[in-house]
């Protein structure tokens, strides 16, 4: 008998709870699992020995409290954003002691982590320490991310909700821009440094006929002549003109489009702090062609809006936490959970793919995705992302509010 140790990195989503949950229950069914510990603020839980006991918080009424941590938005355990050193250096065998002192006091014979690229590099480090060590615990990566960019996967736990949100947002934005006669242009900022996936998803409600004029995202250089002749070329038909931006566009230099507006303060990882775009796109448009201009980001909405989760993305989420826990028990480490597409109609295959294949890198859109103009996306990507926001989640409700884990649940 083993016990196990979980944890939650990076930036927070409406399914990486699910995740959470689907470990938490396939962990508990599992006779070779003695205790479930928790990591409270990811690796940073680990450092500092901020550790729950999570098998004691699930004693009772485990089935509800599951169902409740699924349709929960957020991290439960907490977070971080630390980048852990580089194996074989000076700094890096005092922190990788730190942390297998810590794996040896709690007996943990798996340890596993839900994050995004960063995380999965976390994963694949501890991994190759660990096999130095010659140290038997088992490391498995559970991918989330709401920009969909992570290698070797069909798409991440997440990304679904996400673009359910941002899609049905821009549907609602597009019906009020289209009140007035008033010449105007509406910038809406998305989420989105190095990829795409998420601005691409503002063009669905184009299907209903309320969708953006045009999307703007990274893969393609931005230049703000051809957005603005975009703009006029749009006004010729219609007033009220509507474009979403990726906050990661950049011009042919390959620096930000919208630098001038932005801290130019980065992370742990060297990743700039992005926002500013639809800001510094308004500017332009008022001084260059004259008309009314607002721009804004949908922000933290797009990430922890649960009332409008994707039912298939909640469920693919859980599996992918229960499937974690299924590779483990078959003797695997060292890899992350990863989705294959099969055909139609829709239909995943839960599969898993080496962790060292998948750190540090990055998935993006494809070409076939845009359309030559570079302004808008195919048929083909509408194909791709439907299915993702397929159904909703049946959430219960008190006095008027979704019901969630109690807060801090994990922390008593």
């Amino acid at each position: 008998m083993f016990n196990v140790m979980i944890g939650q990195s990076g930036g927070p989503t409406c399914a990486i709870n699910a995740s959470l949950a689907g470990i938490i229950g396939e962990c508990l069914k599992a006779p070779e699992i003695g205790r479930i510990y928790g990591m409270i603020g990811g690796i940073e839980g680990v450092l500092n020995d901020n550790i729950v006991d999570i098998t004691s918080l699930f004693a009772d009424g485990a089935e509800e409290k599951l169902s409740l941590l699924s349709s929960t938005p957020s991290s439960a355990l907490g977070s971080c954003r630390i980048k852990l050193p580089e194996p074989g250096t000076t700094e890096g065998d005092g922190t990788y002691g730190r942390i297998f002192s810590v794996i040896e006091k709690y007996s943990v014979g798996a340890f596993f982590y839900i994050g995004g690229n960063d995380s999965m590099d976390t994963v694949k480090k501890l991994s190759q320490i660990a096999e130095s060590r010659s140290c038997r615990t088992r490391f498995i990566g559970v991918p989330k991310t709401i920009d969909n960019d992570i290698v070797m996967t069909d798409h991440t736990p997440g990304y679904g909700s996400a673009a359910k949100y941002v899609a049905s947002t821009v549907q609602d934005i597009a019906a009020d821009c289209s009140v007035y006669s008033v010449k105007s242009v509406t910038i809406v900022e998305i989420m989105g440094r190095d990829s795409g996936w998420l601005t691409a998803a503002a063009a669905l409600p184009s299907l209903h006929g309320y969708g953006p004029d045009y999307v703007y995202m990274p893969e393609v250089p931005f230049d703000v002549d051809s957005f603005l002749a975009d703009v006029e070329k749009a006004h010729r038909t219609h007033p009220g003109v509507l474009v979403c931006v990726s906050e990661g566009v950049k011009d042919r230099s390959g620096e930000y489009a919208g630098s001038s507006d932005m801290s130019g303060k980065a992370d742990v990882f060297g990743n700039k702090y992005l926002a500013g775009i639809a800001r510094y796109l308004e500017h332009v448009v008022r001084e260059r062609l004259g008309c009314k201009a607002r721009g804004f980001g949908l922000s933290i909405p797009q990430r922890c809006a649960s009332y409008l989760m994707s039912a298939t993305d909640i469920a693919e989420s859980e599996e992918a936490g229960r499937t974690a826990v299924r590779a483990m028990l078959g003797g695997a480490t060292g890899i992350m959970v990863n989705f294959i597409r099969q055909g139609e109609p829709y239909r995943i295959e839960y599969s898993t793919v080496d962790v060292a294949r998948v750190a540090k890198k990055v998935k993006y859109v494809p070409s076939d995705y845009i359309r030559p103009a570079g302004n808008m996306v195919t048929k083909a990507c509408f194909d791709y992302i439907l299915p993702l926001t397929e159904g909703e989640v049946s959430q219960r409700y008190e006095k008027g509010m979704p019901a969630y884990l109690p807060a801090g649940f994990f922390r008593k």
